[in-house]
């Protein structure tokens, strides 16, 4: 049972994906934000699409995966990439000045020293972990968090929704709140 619902996750997930490279090979000022549960995804467009190019852009990106074109399950601005960075990040930082304190705690009392001292190291590792995290997080949602090979999978339906809290905040977050980029939220179900 579990592992059927985390599959019908990855699926789902995978055509949001999919469908957010559609929308983005026929549109180019929109951004977009989507999440995925076992009955399907939310999806909230940024600008100027219209609703049947969303449904056409889900149907499509469904088509494009039944045929073999996996690769369109992820995409670089998922969220399992946005963590493997700031888990890497944090983590390589951390290290930078846990070692630090480790060499040299007769000058703990001196915070600001400690940090003058690490911090240019610390923003190196932070760096070097960036450019380790991409690559990485691309392959951790194509093994774990996505799935390109939707199955038995079908699209029930795809509707507009009210936009939600989640939708307004990322309005903010993604593009500053601009009129010219206004929220619309979609819920598109699907069975399998």
């Amino acid at each position: 049972m579990l592992d059927q619902t985390i599959s019908r996750i990855r699926r789902n997930h995978g055509l949001e994906h999919a469908t957010i490279h559609i929308l983005t090979e026929k549109h180019k000022q929109f951004s977009a934000q989507g999440n995925s549960d076992h009955r399907g995804f939310s999806l909230n467009i940024y600008g100027d699409i219209k609703d049947d190019e969303v449904e056409a852009a889900v149907r499509e990106a469904y088509r494009r995966l039944r045929n073999g074109e996996y690769h369109l399950a992820v995409h670089p601005n998922c969220g399992t990439v946005l963590v493997t960075t700031a888990a890497l990040s944090t983590l390589a930082v951390q290290l930078v000045f846990g070692i630090d304190s480790l060499r040299d705690n007769s000058s703990s009392n001196n915070k600001l020293a400690t940090l003058l001292n690490t911090g240019p190291m610390a923003v190196l590792m932070a760096t070097l972990a960036i450019i380790i995290s991409r690559p990485l997080g691309m392959k951790l949602q194509e093994k774990y968090t996505t799935d390109g090979h939707i199955g038995d999978m079908e699209i029930v339906q795809v509707r507009k929704v009210s936009a939600s809290i989640i939708t307004r905040f990322f309005h903010v977050l993604l593009v500053g709140g601009q009129d010219s980029y206004q929220p619309t939220a979609y819920r598109i179900e699907t069975k399998g």
